[in-house]
């Protein structure tokens, strides 16, 4: 098994299903985003085809029915090692060695334990061609969220935050509509898609009566990604510690399912609306138990859409891997609302670090994107 010596070709190759795989991801979830790409040695396309939803075919069952008996004798490039054991469908490892396949080229080992290392062991001993490593940082960053639930047992948790160009979230009053551009909202929402959850706190809710959910028609250029009716709706985390919920909320009422996170059962709720209890430190919930009792729901990445406390706390305790920060050309004034509620620093080598993932313009905003050290 080899890791090295790729061809121009294999890249290319690599390449297209790397942009297969990219179109499951509003509908995959909890699955990995997988793309496959069949080809002869002359680089001629005979199949191709990406996974499109929890239960349905596999990438590779897609692209070996497209190229039929073409398949003998060819090359799989496949975005995450072929599954080599019976989930909800049948192992692709098995239907690339019945298709005759003599090549697979992964980019990465499947980081779930029941698979790592075994597609690949299952295709070399029957006589295939095995190779992986072929752009593994791309295939990696598609499905971050995945391997971070795999080998971690916690979801990959974004913030997201949109402040004026002094730093300020709202007025003094809460007031916060709107301090970004239609541009920035729209943005938003593709966010919001590509997520399996989108995480609030109860005093955020109270105060806004969010929706929380995905609205398709702000979603865009990503309308051409996705149909309306495959729209997945993230599921909506409220953690409530104190139970200070009602049962008259907006969201309760929307499509997509709602789940409350709280010490006690909140007898008030609905019944339809899942609570979850997980444990508190002092009086407050255990954000890190929070954050387990998610990734044992399978959810792989969390959007956070909150408050300073809330945002402060995940950031202090160290439970966010990326920031993402709105920031309009607008200027709100001392006596606005801070990003963060941190506790006070002493010295500055006790600062979070993070490093610039992107900035760009969405509108009339700056986008910033940075993950934490």
């Amino acid at each position: 098994m080899s890791v090295y010596n790729f061809s121009i070709l294999d890249h290319q190759m690599m390449s297209i299903a790397l942009k297969l795989a990219k179109k499951g991801q509003y509908t995959t979830s909890p699955n990995p985003n997988v793309g496959c790409v069949i080809a002869d040695d002359n680089g001629v396309i005979l199949g191709q085809g990406w996974h499109h939803k929890a239960g349905t075919p596999h990438a590779e069952v897609h692209a070996l029915a497209q190229a039929g008996t073409l398949s003998s004798g060819a090359t799989a490039y496949v975005t995450l090692e072929p599954c080599s054991h019976f989930g909800r469908t049948p192992p692709c490892a098995d239907a690339l060695i019945q298709a005759g396949v003599k090549r697979v080229v992964a980019a990465m080992v499947d980081p779930n334990p029941t698979v790592s290392g075994n597609g690949l062991k299952r295709l070399a001993e029957h006589g295939i061609s095995v190779s992986h490593g072929l752009m593994r940082e791309q295939a990696q960053q598609l499905n971050r969220g995945f391997i971070k639930r795999m080998t971690l047992g916690l979801p990959w948790v974004t913030v997201k935050l949109a402040a004026s160009l002094d730093g300020k979230t709202a007025l003094a009053n809460g007031t916060s509509q709107w301090i970004t551009s239609p541009a920035a909202r729209t943005d938003v929402q593709i966010q919001r898609a590509k997520s399996c959850a989108i995480l609030s706190g109860s005093g955020t809710v109270l105060a806004d009566n969010p929706s929380l959910n995905v609205r398709y028609a702000e979603l865009g250029e990503a309308k051409k990604s996705i149909n309306e009716s495959e729209l997945r709706q993230p599921l909506r985390v409220i953690l409530d510690g104190k139970n200070q919920l009602t049962d008259n909320l907006k969201m309760f009422d929307l499509e997509g399912q709602t789940l409350v996170l709280n010490r006690l059962h909140n007898p008030v709720i609905r019944d339809s609306v899942e609570q979850i209890q997980v444990a508190s430190v002092g009086n407050k919930l255990d954000l890190n138990a929070m954050l387990i009792a998610l990734a044992k729901k399978q959810l792989n990445e969390v959007w956070v859409e909150a408050g300073g406390m809330l945002a402060g706390a995940l950031v202090q305790q160290n439970l966010v891997d990326e920031l993402i920060l709105y920031q309009a050309p607008k200027l709100i004034g001392d006596k606005g609302q801070n990003l963060f509620v941190m506790d006070e620093l002493t010295q500055m080598q006790q600062a979070k670090m993070l490093q610039w993932s992107s900035v760009r313009m969405v509108g009339d905003d700056i986008k910033m994107v940075a993950q934490f050290k």
